[in-house]
């Protein structure tokens, strides 16, 4: 224990230590859901505080893991890429590399491990449990729920230590639970385990065709700068996963500055594509909206009821955020992503600023003296407030992003109209058959 807060007294010197130039803040923000953690851009002529007479009464994190290692799959991609430059280290040596390639030479390895929660995702998710205890010091959470697979786990835990501080030990027994990630656990964290005619290959077959746009030129200009390698369009999109991987590990990747500015965007709709396909509006049919009205009627249900708890704190992935997003017809393009291109530089779908690493979702149910009428409700994701568009009515929701909690009601009435495993949940999922 004496250990762990020796640790906590090294914070302000860790967050000292991670790069803060503009260049480098540019290349972070625009690594889709695997950019480290970082406050999304208010909207223009929206305020990011309420009035000073508004009382928050109620709020509902939902919380992303924070910055992690590969996933397995992913990991392969930059392994592979590492070994062919090892068994082609003459050619190296001899190739004439600008100063961003120059690493090359002193030949690039990884000991990258795969799936967990990395150092700086620890330091993400402890500081966002102190700035929540900050921001909110009205309320003291009674419950932390975390959807079951260890890096959210273990990111709770970490903002659990930032929120409650020395006490959390002592109380962690108490305050804590998980909610199991499988096909047999209905959970508004995970629903799409749940939902049988789910497939995660509707986002990564849209990835995979995009890839056949973007990368072959990446390769081509890579090929000339390191004659003899003979790189393929595996092995640059294994450079690029190294760019984001290296900098959630270590909080700096060499690899960033190989690619250009428009390299790194056109990484970055892939990862777009690979969502909205998989977790969002390029789902078939209604499949989007559905699987995120579970968390939509579980916010109702609470802030509706008088006799709810005052603040919930619970975490889960990018996806849980993503297909949330989506049932409240948020972020939503028209026409939608298209895997053959072009990037569009105003999209809404946006994961860089949606679902980081160590992402935040924040609900908040609120009341005012003067400015507002009745109960109102606000959602603020990633510190920046994210417009409700679908029930904004009068000049004060514009100006604040907000809406009255009726018309919230009102106009989510897709969601409020679906139960797990009713007519409506089995004819998009089909029938768990638990």
């Amino acid at each position: 224990m004496m250990l762990f807060w020796s640790l906590l007294s090294l914070l302000p010197l860790l967050v000292a230590a991670v790069p803060t130039s503009s260049a480098e803040e540019k290349i972070w923000d625009s690594l889709g859901n695997l950019s480290p953690y970082h406050p999304a851009p208010i909207p223009v002529g929206v305020s990011a505080d309420l009035p000073a007479d508004c009382t928050v009464d109620q709020v509902m994190l939902m919380g992303r893991h924070g910055s992690r290692f590969p996933l397995a799959s992913e990991l392969v991609y930059i392994q592979n890429m590492t070994y062919k430059l090892g068994n082609a280290s003459a050619a190296v040596a001899k190739a004439k590399l600008p100063s961003s390639m120059q690493f090359l030479k002193e030949g690039y390895t990884t000991k990258l491990g795969h799936d967990d929660l990395s150092a700086p995702g620890r330091l993400e998710l402890f500081k966002h449990g102190v700035n929540f205890r900050l921001k909110y010091p009205q309320f003291n959470a009674t419950s932390i729920l975390a959807g079951g697979q260890d890096r959210v786990i273990e990111s709770a835990q970490w903002f659990a230590n930032g929120y409650y501080g020395r006490i959390w030990p002592n109380i962690s027994s108490t305050v804590f639970s998980e909610i199991a990630e499988d096909n047999v656990t209905v959970s508004w964290i995970t629903p799409m385990d749940t939902c049988p005619k789910w497939d995660y290959n509707y986002g990564n077959n849209a990835t995979v065709a995009w890839g056949k746009i973007y990368l072959p030129a990446i390769t081509k200009r890579l090929n000339k700068l390191l004659p003899g390698v003979g790189l393929t369009d595996d092995d640059t999109h294994g450079a690029l996963y190294a760019c984001a991987y290296d900098l959630a590990a270590y909080d700096v990747s060499p690899w960033c500055d190989v690619f250009t500015t428009t390299e790194i965007k056109d990484f970055e709709y892939e990862l777009d594509l690979l969502m909205d396909g998989a977790f969002g509006y390029n789902l078939p049919g209604v499949m989007g909206p559905t699987l995120g009205s579970l968390y939509v009627n579980k916010l109702i249900e609470r802030f509706s009821n008088a006799s709810a708890e005052p603040v919930y704190l619970e975490f889960g992935h990018d996806t849980t955020i993503d297909m949330i997003l989506t049932a409240l017809g948020l972020a939503k393009d028209t026409p939608p992503l298209s895997a053959s291109g072009p990037v569009n530089p105003n999209r809404k779908f946006r994961t860089s600023n949606q679902v980081p690493f160590a992402a935040q979702m924040v609900w908040e149910k609120f009341t005012c003296s003067s400015s507002f009428q009745g109960p109102q409700i606000r959602l603020v994701l990633n510190d920046a407030p994210l417009p409700l568009t679908t029930c904004a009515q009068s000049k004060e929701d514009k100006a604040y992003g907000t809406c009255s909690f009726d018309a919230f009601v009102s106009s989510n009435n897709f969601s409020t109209s679906i139960s797990w495993g009713d007519a409506a949940w089995n004819s998009t999922c089909g029938n768990p058959g638990f």
